[in-house]
């Protein structure tokens, strides 16, 4: 989520902010038009526009940019009143509207929680025709309901299915780690990519060495796993874990939930991923009704120069 950039001491005084509009003004042309809310908008500017780059999970190609959903269900993890703001603003048309606005910028694939509501404005959004392909679901219910929230999600349509970084945490502390790999092995039994997520610069590591049979990994550039909290000495050991693992990455909060500039915070993410990994970051477009064309212009960009 790009958002209000927020001071935050934790972060170099490097990370400057940055006018985003003068970065991809093909990308700001698209976000204007499709802020007017027409496909027909997009006439020949949308074919100037060099295609979104494509990654494997598994079985499943998607964008190497994914769309974070944690804005529309007011998840800010930042203090104040933009998660309420959040909230409100996100209805459901909303968030579909923004669904398809990623779509036409070559963005293939959301990542969320099968929570009720998501599930049926998926349902709702994919019957009526919407333009965006995949979801990549997120179960994060307490453990004993992870199982059931794996079959929930396969039913309800998700792609690829990843436990929620929480979840895959208190296993590895609990010395019940192999809970996980049960987990993981029964997504892959309903026949969808299966992958784990982790704030912790460790999780992954340890699931390679048990080679737990994973399609791929989300890692936290910040190591939040007890707080929010974000140290600028963290997303250069993610980067670190992810050059590590074998399969593919999927990196998120690569902009701190708005701490950090989109353009640093893009550049030091692409720069240090691998061609197979992509990022998924959430927006708030009432901030910034061009942040989706924004994004998806710093992936198409800096993934030419990688």
């Amino acid at each position: 989520m790009n958002g209000q950039h927020m001071n935050m001491k934790h972060i170099s005084n490097s990370m400057k902010n940055t006018n985003r509009r003068d970065f991809l003004k093909a990308g700001g042309v698209l976000g204007a038009a499709f802020a007017a809310g027409t496909w027909q908008a997009l006439g020949e500017e949308k074919e100037k526009l060099p295609p979104m780059p494509r990654i494997k999970l598994g079985s499943l190609e998607v964008s190497r940019l994914i769309l974070g959903t944690n804005p529309f269900f007011g998840y800010a993890h930042r203090q104040g009143e933009i998660g309420g703001q959040m909230k409100e603003y996100y209805t459901d048309e909303r968030i579909m509207a923004d669904l398809d606005l990623a779509a036409a910028h070559g963005i293939t694939a959301t990542a969320g929680p099968p929570d009720e509501r998501w599930q049926k404005l998926w349902k709702r959004y994919r019957e009526n025709g919407g333009k965006l392909k995949h979801w990549i679901s997120q179960p994060h219910r307490p453990p004993e309901k992870i199982p059931g929230e794996i079959e929930e999600s396969v039913k309800a349509g998700a792609s690829a299915v990843f436990i929620q970084g929480h979840k895959v945490e208190g296993q590895f502390e609990n010395g019940t780690f192999d809970v996980v790999r049960q987990w993981v092995e029964m997504i892959r039994k309903l026949g969808v990519p299966a992958g784990i997520g982790s704030h912790r610069q460790d999780c992954h590591l340890e699931v390679q060495k048990r080679a737990f049979p994973v399609d791929f990994y989300f890692q936290c550039m910040f190591n939040v796993a007890h707080g929010d909290t974000f140290e600028k000495d963290d997303p250069p050991k993610a980067a670190n874990v992810i050059q590590q693992l074998e399969k593919p990455v999927i990196a998120y909060k690569i902009l701190g939930a708005g701490r950090v500039p989109p353009k640093e915070g893009f550049e030091f993410a692409l720069r240090n991923i691998r061609a197979k990994d992509g990022v998924c970051v959430g927006v708030f477009t009432k901030e910034n009704p061009l942040e989706i064309a924004e994004n998806a212009g710093y992936v198409k960009r800096l993934s030419s120069h990688h």
